[in-house]
């Protein structure tokens, strides 16, 4: 909204930053950021006063049992400084800008109706049931995977990491809308298994943020500059995604306003889930941001880089696949706990080094994926 009130002003004085995507990146980042920060500490008195708290299930980790009553559903800011700040910033004309914000609402309203029920012990499992959960996802995802492969003709090549383009092949459509709305609700089922310990599932979020705002940037970016050739100013133009030697993707440099607003907000939201947290996110958060990550992914083609940016996401998603099926098979556990941040629990680390150590692990995973670019 801002963007396009400001922009027919571009041309006066300094007012001229308004037509550089990084300037807006860093007026989101620094918006999301800043109304986060000032807003939670009302909201979680807010949440305690409406006895929103969270409940501690009883065959999880006995020093879990003291978090009981500790404000629930923080991620719902979250989404308000996110979804806010990319209306204001982003060009709303851009059609993958409207396809990650529908995923990111559809996904944390999804997610605030069963942290709701939860809450309110409706239902007999007390909320949403595993397959109603999958089934919306499922039909939210397709939905915005078929527009984008019937209406919007997106490129259905899946392209390798760490080499040239070249390297991509050609998927069918039906089979690259199916992949597509499988990596849209993986990835949020997947940092919704990692929300279990106090700041554990936000970092990763936040540098997955990063990196795909990087290759954003790089895929939809091309700059303009004037260079004087024997006394003539001639229009040159640099191309990000020619130079690295990635997919190039009209529009898709837009979506860098987002990762800089999730960014942002995620900063905000740490600040107080830091351990040991003063508010949870909940499923209103968890399953949002992961379908944003996901939507992410595909928008920017690095579909098969995800599982390096989103690693951890995919070691906890695999230890309760893993756990599940050795106890179905086998009638034996892997890990004492699923997903595996428990584990490491009832091993006896002490939950900051569990969180740091996972933090540490999504860092080094970052720059192996942006390692990826000079690479190729």
């Amino acid at each position: 909204m801002l963007f396009h009130l400001l922009f027919q002003l571009r041309d006066l004085g300094p007012l001229r930053v308004f037509r550089y995507t990084s300037f807006r990146v860093l007026a989101a980042t620094a918006t999301a950021l800043l109304v986060a920060l000032v807003l939670y500490p009302w909201f979680i008195r807010r949440l305690r006063r409406e006895q929103i708290g969270e409940s501690i299930r009883e065959d999880g980790p006995q020093t879990h049992q003291v978090k009981a009553g500790t404000p629930t559903m923080g991620g719902a800011l979250i989404l308000f400084a996110l979804v806010g700040t990319t209306l204001l910033w982003a060009d709303l004309t851009n059609p993958y800008t409207w396809l990650v914000l529908v995923i990111t609402v559809c996904f944390g309203a999804l997610g605030f109706i069963d942290d709701y029920m939860k809450l309110k012990k409706i239902g007999k499992k007390r909320g949403l049931s595993a397959m109603s959960k999958l089934l919306v996802q499922l039909l939210v995802a397709a939905a915005v995977a078929g527009y984008l492969v019937w209406v919007e003709g997106f490129d259905t090549r899946l392209y390798l990491p760490f080499v040239p383009i070249k390297f991509g092949w050609l998927l069918p459509a039906l089979i690259y809308f199916l992949f597509v709305t499988l990596v849209v609700v993986v990835t949020s089922n997947a940092v919704n298994l990692t929300d279990g310990l106090d700041g554990l599932a936000i970092v990763p979020v936040i540098i997955s943020g990063g990196v795909f705002l990087v290759l954003a940037y790089g895929a939809g970016t091309v700059l303009s500059y004037t260079e004087t050739v024997g006394g003539v100013e001639v229009l040159r133009k640099f191309d990000f995604a020619a130079y690295l030697r990635i997919p190039s993707i009209r529009g898709a440099g837009e979506l860098a306003i987002f990762c800089g607003a999730m960014v942002g907000a995620g900063i905000g939201f740490l600040w107080y889930n830091t351990y040991p947290a003063s508010v949870f996110m909940g499923d209103v958060g968890s399953l949002a941001l992961g379908g944003a990550l996901g939507m992410l992914a595909v928008l920017t083609k690095n579909e098969l880089l995800l599982p390096i940016v989103g690693g951890i996401f995919v070691l906890e998603a695999i230890s309760v696949i893993t756990q599940t099926t050795s106890y179905k098979l086998t009638g034996k556990r892997v890990f004492r706990m699923a997903p595996i941040h428990h584990h490491f629990e009832l091993k006896g680390w002490k939950e900051p080094k569990i969180i740091v150590r996972f933090w540490i692990v999504s860092m080094m995973l970052a720059i192996v994926a942006l390692a990826s670019l000079k690479l190729r």
